[in-house]
């Protein structure tokens, strides 16, 4: 019964991390080890410390909150003695795909998002950074719909001095669809300014071509199904 407990939590969607009484961990499950590739082990050891219950045992609390790439709607924390104090993150649901359209043309992403920069760069003076991922096959897309979903993100980022474009794959994430399995790719476009007014514009665009986009203070992020030759 310990070991089929201890592989629950293992695998549950919700991030858990145990951590000892100087802030080091102790027990981590998959889902934390995710989050702890993009966000920082002090910080979550703080938010611990600062939503514990004032005497042992466990207190939850419900609040919208982001970490990393993930939203979050709550947080448990419980500690039984000085030693020990855990932690348990509530994710929010993300959009899954009920439906996923393989139509659309093979493409090197790599140009096509080279020939988006390109064209923002002709009536905007941006400094463009790129940081992506080398390994990407040529994917199938809607490539119009899906560059003209780049270049109104671009858009909404036009009073910025620069701008960062991220491509990679979301690391132990997949759709199943038709039992076929695809990974999922994020692409981070982020600035130090941007536009929230232009969000509905984004959704919009983005919705019929397997994306689902989220937005930060200073970035858009787009999730889309990998799909390959």
């Amino acid at each position: 019964m310990t070991q089929f407990y201890e592989l629950w939590m293992d695998n549950d969607y919700n991030p858990f991390v145990l951590f000892d009484s100087n802030g080091k961990i102790a027990a981590i499950n998959q889902e934390a080890q995710y989050l702890l590739s993009q966000a920082d082990a002090k910080e979550l050891f703080d938010m611990a410390s600062a939503y514990a219950s004032m005497t042992f045992g466990f207190k939850t609390t419900l609040f919208d909150f982001r970490l990393g790439e993930s939203l979050y709607y709550g947080l448990t924390v419980g500690y039984l003695d000085d030693n020990n104090i855990g932690i348990k993150l509530y994710k929010k649901p993300v959009k899954r795909f009920t439906s996923l359209d393989e139509s659309g043309e093979f493409i090197n992403i790599y140009s096509l998002l080279d020939l988006c920069i390109s064209a923002a760069s002709i009536s905007r003076k941006i400094v463009f950074k790129k940081d992506f991922d080398p390994t990407f096959p040529e994917l199938k897309l809607q490539i119009e719909k899906f560059a003209q979903l780049i270049s109104k993100i671009f858009e909404s980022h036009h009073d910025a001095a620069s701008i960062t474009v991220k491509l990679a794959v979301k690391t132990g994430e997949y759709i199943k669809f038709n039992d076929k399995r695809y990974p999922i790719f994020l692409l981070s476009i982020e600035g130090d300014e941007r536009d929230a007014k232009k969000e509905h514009a984004i959704e919009q665009l983005a919705q019929g071509i397997n994306c689902a986009v989220y937005f930060k203070p200073k970035e858009t992020v787009i999730s889309s199904p990998m799909i390959c030759a």
